[in-house]
């Protein structure tokens, strides 16, 4: 999750995979010099947070719901991959 501290919805979006419980790497925009680069090379944006997943997709600005949705299917994926 590409994010920085300052953003209300970067915050948002990783208290809520701190709460899933999800292993996630945070680079913070204010930190890593060229983080906002790295971002926007995803996103195409300079929205924050972007949210990339395992499966090479990508999130920017997520809503809880549309976060909480993608977790699902990440979880369902991953469950059915060891299956």
């Amino acid at each position: 999750m590409y994010g920085a501290e300052w953003c209300g919805d970067c915050r948002r979006s990783k208290a809520l995979l701190d709460r899933r419980g999800v292993d996630y790497e945070y680079v913070d925009l204010m930190v890593v010099a060229d983080g906002a680069d790295r971002a926007k090379a995803i996103s195409g944006r300079t929205n924050i947070p972007v949210v990339v997943f395992p499966d090479g997709t990508h999130f920017t600005e997520p809503t809880d719901a549309q976060l909480d949705a993608k977790l699902d299917e990440v979880d369902r994926e991953q469950d059915g991959a060891a299956a």
